[in-house]
């Protein structure tokens, strides 16, 4: 016999008309056509719509998602995005028990949902040499992204991620193999592991994308600077912190 599940998290309330005005003002209305799961908490979306056609995107942009109201959104790194035909792909990863994540969870292809831009969000244009990037489960779309742009094979990949098992599934799926992921620790020791390969890296004169987690951002980067990396090879975007929403 089947059980019966209770959900308690509470009914979205329907959105008030000014934030009705606003989406109809401000967002493009796109359609979910699909939704590939990669790993538990991991999915693959893809949004189809003629308002993402003709528009102008880079890598680093970010878009927001509304949560069924224009004031309470969740901000994505866009994978990919076909201009020409109108869609765009991005990873979404459900991090805790929030909006962004039930969205993550129940979505299924044929849903709608709102979009506020692309945007600008993280510059990484004048950034020379090798490129390091650095983040975690939240950032690997945004590698995937900036792996296809490196035409000359230069960029690699650094994460710190809660399950190694399933970020390689993730990683392999995403033409990223050769991440180098580290299990994340409460005590954040595996982060001295990550700066000392960071220091040969700098030393031949690489530069450094730090994404993800603002904790573990200011760490390294405190690092880099005590490596003599000067700012200008050194690219920062916090996407979150514990207890902390709104972040980018």
């Amino acid at each position: 016999m089947a059980k019966m599940v209770l959900s308690l998290r509470p009914k979205p309330k329907p959105p008030g008309r000014l934030s009705q005005a606003l989406t109809r003002l401000l967002m493009k209305r796109a359609t979910v056509s699909a939704v590939e799961p990669l790993a538990p908490r991991f999915r693959l979306i893809t949004l189809e719509g003629p308002a993402l056609a003709g528009v102008t995107w880079t890598p680093g942009q970010k878009i927001q998602i509304a949560m069924g109201s224009a004031f309470v959104a969740r901000t994505y790194t866009p994978m990919t995005w076909d201009g020409s035909h109108g869609r765009a792909r991005l990873l979404g990863y459900a991090h805790g028990d929030g909006p962004g994540s039930a969205w993550l969870e129940a979505l299924e292809p044929g849903a709608e949902c709102d979009i506020f831009g692309p945007r600008p969000s993280l510059d990484v244009a004048g950034l020379a040499g090798p490129i390091v990037v650095f983040g975690d489960e939240t950032s690997m779309g945004l590698a995937h992204a900036l792996a296809a742009r490196d035409g000359a094979g230069t960029l690699s990949c650094v994460f710190e991620v809660g399950d190694v098992d399933h970020a390689r599934a993730v990683a392999t799926r995403l033409d990223l193999p050769d991440a180098a992921l580290f299990k994340r620790t409460p005590d954040d020791a595996h982060l001295e592991a990550i700066a000392a390969g960071f220091a040969s890296r700098a030393a031949s004169g690489a530069s450094f994308i730090l994404t993800g987690r603002a904790g573990a951002i200011q760490k390294l980067r405190q690092g880099l600077k005590l490596e003599g990396v000067p700012p200008g090879r050194i690219a920062t975007k916090a996407y979150w912190a514990p207890g902390k929403t709104g972040l980018d």
